[in-house]
């Protein structure tokens, strides 16, 4: 079930490059972008990235979002984010079927209102949302007309509408209802069939909800900080989970893991820069 040992203070940001047939992570409070093997150190927090072509991701940043060569390590700036604001770093983010990029921010401590939803398409940086806490849970229906996304201590994984280009274009709805319980949405990734795989933080599990939000099973992660998913290996059956070690002293807090499923994930989509 341990795909990777290390130990990752904040692991996040799981992503399967489909051409490279590779996972790259992030251990975000070490500043670090991981693959099996090997790593790559930053400045500032990195969080999040999504695949541009064999060897570039692109990568969020406290400060940005930067192309990077996987190969050399270059990275250079595309545009910033947040960067006049320095209680604030990135967090959760995806690609979207349009090609498109999403990624979140929060307060370094998580202080209240301090984050945001934004998303790069085609070189142009859009708010989408704002005055959230704890940005999480983005993710993409296949058929590319609805994205999901939490605010984690609303315990809400909510449902929006997209248009052709992959903008909203309604109000955010309820999708998934935690409340009232101790589960805390945290990263997720829809299967092709429309699943939505939920890690939630201080549980130790990923759940899994069907198109319509309803609970069908969960798996047991080995760390209670459990984090972020993503689908890959041979078939794309593979569920990898980052986890986090901040806070706890475990065995396997903090490392990255990997459970063979039934189910089959997405392709992770293209990001398209301009």
């Amino acid at each position: 079930m341990i795909f990777d040992a290390t130990k990752c203070t904040l692991g996040e940001g799981p992503l399967w490059h489909p051409l490279r047939r590779q996972l790259f992570w992030f251990d975000i409070l070490g500043k670090r972008l991981h693959t099996k093997g090997q790593h790559w150190d930053f400045a500032d927090y990195v969080s999040a990235a999504g695949w541009v072509d064999h060897d570039t991701l692109i990568i969020a940043s406290a400060v940005g979002l930067h192309q990077f060569d996987i190969v050399t390590g270059d990275r250079n700036l595309l545009c910033d984010l947040e960067v006049d604001n320095p209680i604030t770093r990135s967090n959760d983010g995806r690609a979207d079927p349009q090609g498109g990029f999403w990624i979140g921010t929060m307060g370094i401590n998580a202080e209240m209102r301090a984050g945001a939803i934004y998303r790069y398409y085609k070189g142009e940086l859009r708010t989408l949302y704002s005055d959230l806490q704890i940005t999480n849970a983005i993710c993409f229906a296949p058929s590319g007309d609805t994205a999901y996304f939490t605010d984690t201590n609303t315990q809400m994984i909510m449902a929006v509408a997209l248009d052709v280009d992959g903008w909203p274009k309604d109000e955010p709805k309820l999708h998934i209802d935690l409340r009232g319980n101790d589960f805390s949405p945290d990263g997720a990734v829809c299967d092709a069939q429309g699943n939505l795989f939920s890690a939630q933080w201080g549980v130790g599990r990923v759940a899994v909800y069907d198109p319509e939000g309803q609970f069908i099973e969960a798996f047991a992660i080995p760390a209670t900080q459990s984090s972020c998913p993503a689908f890959g290996g041979k078939d794309l059956q593979t569920l990898y989970c980052t986890s986090a070690a901040v806070g706890r002293d475990g065995d396997d807090d903090g490392k990255t893991f990997a459970l063979e499923t039934t189910y089959t994930g997405q392709t992770e989509h293209q990001v398209i820069l301009g």
